[in-house]
């Protein structure tokens, strides 16, 4: 019984590997609710920068922020790749990554090269293997995405766009949609369009008591909505990755579940195939004598 013996330990193998996949779904359905809760919170916030530095706009309009400026003679193009820290969440960092070398294939096509910031540990990686330029990177961002840690890489790539080296920023990012279905995208960060700005602003104007000035309010607020644009790109990194890792957990714990199955079905016929030999040898031995 040397293959009946092998399957019973493939088999507690497999419900093992089960036992782990099971968790880990739990784990990240928990945290997939308050991922989703993150994400929702911050969109308040970006929504009213916006739309002050839209009132704050059509009052001032002699003044035009750096970021609105387009550089055609740049040579450069900048890309911010947002991914995950860790594996196991299905096909998201491979579609999202998947864009961002067609990116990279584009701008190579058009004549520029490229700068990269690497948000998250897979996305570093892959931009290390392929080669490409990373100036800045922010990793072991943890369950919670903060701030401060995500200034400091964004900042290299917002002062290059103001010193006139880059052409264009794009975010790369999975967006979530919906528990099931998330969405890896391209969007355009830099340079920042008016129609873009006033997307859903009223139709009337709004202007404000100012300290000290109207320019350094708007150079501020403009600075505060790319951050924001930004943190709320990792936060929705983030629900698309517990979200998707909870499906491939339930698909792997299925999958062992069908396995165990099957491994059971082969073992029990082993086994009854063991026993009817055993018989008919006794019977064949009875016979005989």
């Amino acid at each position: 019984m040397a293959a009946g013996k092998e399957i019973r330990t493939k088999i507690k193998s497999v419900e093992n590997t089960k036992k782990i996949t099971k968790a880990m779904e739990m784990v990240a359905a928990s945290k997939m609710r308050k991922a989703q809760e993150r994400m929702r919170m911050a969109r308040p916030y970006s929504e009213k920068v916006r739309q002050i530095a839209v009132n704050l706009g059509r009052v001032n309009p002699e003044y035009e922020h750096p970021f609105m400026l387009t550089h055609p003679e740049a040579k450069v193009a900048g890309l911010v790749v947002i991914t995950t820290d860790k594996g196991l969440c299905g096909g998201m960092n491979t579609n999202v990554l998947r864009l961002v070398t067609n990116q990279l294939r584009e701008a190579q096509n058009q004549g520029l090269s490229t700068e990269v910031v690497a948000i998250g540990n897979k996305g570093l990686g892959f931009m290390n293997r392929i080669g490409a330029k990373v100036v800045s990177h922010a990793t072991a961002l943890g369950d919670t995405p903060h701030l401060e840690k995500l200034i400091g890489p964004v900042k290299v790539m917002l002062d290059a766009y103001m010193q006139g080296r880059l052409s264009s920023v794009q975010l790369c990012y999975t967006r979530f949609i919906n528990t099931m279905r998330q969405e890896a995208v391209v969007q355009q960060l830099l340079p920042l369009k008016a129609e873009t700005l006033e997307t859903g602003a009223p139709g009337y104007d709004w202007d404000y008591l100012y300290e000290p000035d109207a320019q350094t309010v708007i150079d501020e607020l403009l600075v505060r909505y790319i951050e924001s644009q930004v943190y709320q790109a990792v936060a929705e990194n983030m629900a698309s990755e517990q979200s998707a890792r909870m499906v491939a957990m339930k698909a792997a714990t299925d999958n062992a579940g069908s396995v165990i199955s099957e491994l059971k079905l082969i073992y029990n016929k082993t086994r009854q195939a063991g026993i009817t030999k055993e018989l008919s040898e006794i019977v064949a031995g009875a016979a005989a004598v």
